[in-house]
C-alpha cells in the first residue's frame, strides 16, 4: 500500500466539497478510477453545487456507490431567511452538520450579485463593534461549508453570484488555510470561476497572516477594520490591536498594496462620541495619506450589548470631507437590510439565543 496515500481509506468520511481538485485526483488515483472523473466530480460540486452523490448522473453508478461509503457531498439547511422590503437584501441563518449555525447575506447591486459569508462559527477577537464575537470562537468553518454557503445563496436567487466577501461571522485570517482554499477553489475553472478582483477579505489586522497572504499571488481586494487612527483608542475597539500595533498592521498593509498592486480598504466605523470627532479624522488622514487606500466610512450598527451607539449625519459628512481635503480616498457605505438582522451576529444570536448550546 502507498505511504503516501493522502487519505485513509475506510476512515473518516470524506468532505467532498473540502478537496481541491488535485486532491480529488489522487483519491481517484487510490480507488483504482481515470484522472478525468475528479474533474466531473469537481464540476458537479462546485458549478452546480450538488448535495447529493446520486445527482452526478455523468458517473458510473458503482463510482457514486463508492464514493458514497467513504464521503459525502456536503450542503447546508437554510433555518431562516429574511428578504428586506428596502432593497431585497437577503439575511440566511445556515445550519451546519454539527448543530452549529452561521450567518450569510446577499446583497443586490446594479453590477450583480455580492454574497457575503463567515469564515468561522462566532469568533475569538472580541471586537467592541461586532456581536459575531459576542459568545467567542465555537469552531472553524471548512473550505467546503465557506463555499456551501455561495452556492445555497445562489441556488435561493436562480442568478450567478459574481462578487463575494469574507465579512460575515469570524476573522477569515484566524482560518487562514481552508479561507485560502476557498478562495482557490471559488476562483478556479472548476468552481464558479470568481474573479480574484471580485473577492474581498476583510481582518481586523492579523499581521503575520497579511504578510503570508502578500505571498499567495492572489490579487483579491483586502479589506481592514480600522476603527481607529491611534494604538490608545484601537487597542479599546480592536483588542488585537495589542498584540500587532498599528504602526505593525499599516507596514504590512503597505507591504500587500505594492506586492498586489491593489489598494486596500480601511473599513472605519463611526460611533457616536467615540471615535468621529475632527481631530481623529485629521489625525487619521495624517497617517493614511500617503498610503495606496480607500477608506469606507460606516455608520456603525448598534450594538446594546457593548454600548455602541450610531453616529450623526453630519458628523459622517465632516469626518468625509476632512479626509479628502487631505487627498485620501473615501466612500460612505450604502445601508442594505436596515429593516433586517444584517449586520454580523445579530439574526444568529436573536434566533438562537444568547446562551444558546451554539454559543
Amino acid at each position: 500500500m502507498d505511504d503516501n496515500r493522502v487519505f485513509t481509506i475506510p476512515g473518516d468520511e470524506i468532505a467532498y466539497k473540502d478537496m481541491s481538485l488535485e486532491q480529488l485526483e489522487k483519491l481517484m488515483f487510490e480507488i483504482g478510477e481515470k484522472n478525468f472523473r475528479a474533474k466531473q466530480v469537481a464540476k458537479w460540486l462546485f458549478q452546480h453545487g450538488v448535495n447529493s452523490l446520486d445527482e452526478m448522473t455523468d458517473l458510473p453508478v458503482t463510482l457514486r456507490a463508492r464514493l458514497k461509503k467513504i464521503g459525502h457531498a456536503g450542503g447546508l439547511a437554510v433555518l431562516k431567511k429574511q428578504v428586506s422590503q428596502q432593497d431585497g437584501t437577503r439575511k440566511y441563518l445556515f445550519g451546519l452538520h454539527d448543530g452549529n449555525a452561521v450567518e450569510g447575506v446577499l446583497m443586490s447591486y446594479r453590477h450583480g450579485f455580492t454574497a457575503c459569508v463567515s469564515s468561522q462559527v462566532g469568533c475569538r477577537m472580541a471586537c467592541k463593534l461586532c456581536a459575531s464575537g459576542l459568545g467567542g470562537l465555537v469552531r472553524n468553518l471548512s473550505s467546503g461549508e465557506i463555499y456551501d454557503q455561495v452556492l445555497a445563496m445562489q441556488k435561493d436567487v436562480g442568478m450567478r453570484i459574481r462578487n463575494v466577501v469574507l465579512m460575515g461571522s469570524g476573522e477569515p485570517l484566524d482560518n487562514y488555510d481552508h479561507v485560502i482554499s476557498f478562495i482557490k477553489k471559488i476562483n478556479a475553472e472548476y468552481g464558479l470561476n470568481i474573479s480574484y478582483r471580485h473577492i474581498t477579505l476583510s481582518s481586523c489586522g492579523l499581521v503575520p497572516q497579511i504578510k503570508s497572504l502578500s505571498e499567495e499571488k492572489m490579487p483579491i481586494t483586502l479589506a481592514v477594520s480600522l476603527h481607529a487612527p491611534n494604538n490608545r483608542l484601537r487597542n479599546l475597539l480592536v483588542p488585537i490591536n495589542k498584540k500587532y500595533s498599528l504602526q505593525e498592521l499599516l507596514s504590512a498593509c503597505a507591504h500587500y498594496a505594492g506586492v498586489t498592486g491593489r489598494r486596500i480598504t480601511f473599513e472605519y466605523a463611526l460611533i457616536a462620541d467615540l471615535n468621529d470627532t475632527q481631530e481623529l479624522a485629521e489625525e487619521l488622514a495624517e497617517k493614511l495619506k500617503k498610503l495606496l487606500c480607500l477608506v469606507n466610512l460606516i455608520p456603525a450598527n448598534p450594538v446594546p450589548e457593548r454600548g455602541i451607539e450610531r453616529t450623526t449625519k453630519t458628523k459622517v459628512v465632516r469626518f468625509k470631507t476632512i479626509l479628502e481635503a487631505k487627498g485620501v480616498n473615501v466612500t460612505v457605505r450604502r445601508e442594505l437590510g436596515t429593516d433586517i438582522d444584517a449586520a454580523c451576529g445579530q439574526l444568529r444570536r436573536r434566533v438562537l439565543g444568547r446562551k444558546s448550546r451554539y454559543e
